[in-house]
């Protein structure tokens, strides 16, 4: 049975941190949702931090309806980053308590770029554990240990730097997904 993730979609969101990951997760097999977290007539189309519209395969606010937004349906959630699209994730009540519920219950969070500091330590998700994110935003998160690692994995939270390392966390998600040899086999395939 194919694995089942989310990537998060809000609007300013960095295109290359959203767009990479449902590439490669996609290669490798996985099914990858991309998720708008608005609601509204145009909420399928999410523009991002640099004028790239994103057009979403649901939103939240419809997965949440067809009772499809838990921790027993979804294998990870993925929070790009980007500014203002980390900070509005961050301002979702239906995203915080989606990415409490996949952490408490062991599932992948995946945070880049400003996602860690912004969206995961409010929430307590990096509380005790490693991370890295956008350097200088590390010094806004207590609790954890900062790590200037391009991709640091901590069991079910995996977290990045920012647009430059998002091939290298698509790697990272997939061999934690699935198996190391099918994350070497995409890397090879991209020539990352």
């Amino acid at each position: 049975m194919a694995k089942k993730v989310m990537v998060l979609l809000a609007e300013g969101f960095e295109e290359v941190e959203a767009i990479t990951p449902i590439d490669y997760l996609r290669r490798a097999g996985i099914e990858v949702y991309a998720v708008s977290i608005a609601s509204g007539d145009d909420a399928f189309q999410v523009p991002g931090a640099h004028g790239v519209v994103l057009r979403a395969d649901s939103t939240l606010h419809e997965l949440t309806k067809e009772r499809r937004v838990s921790a027993d349906f979804w294998d990870g959630v993925l929070l790009p980053g980007g500014i203002p699209g980390a900070s509005n994730l961050a301002s979702s009540e239906p995203v915080s308590e989606l990415v409490q519920d996949m952490a408490a219950a062991g599932k992948l969070v995946a945070a880049i770029c400003a996602s860690p500091a912004v969206v995961l330590d409010p929430l307590g998700v990096l509380r005790g554990r490693r991370f890295t994110c956008f350097p200088g935003m590390e010094s806004s998160v207590s609790g954890a240990q900062w790590s200037a690692e391009q991709v640091v994995v901590d069991g079910n939270i995996i977290t990045s730097r920012g647009a430059g390392t998002a091939g290298l966390w698509a790697i990272a998600l997939i061999a934690h997904l699935t198996d190391p040899s099918i994350a070497q086999q995409i890397a090879s395939a991209v020539l990352l």
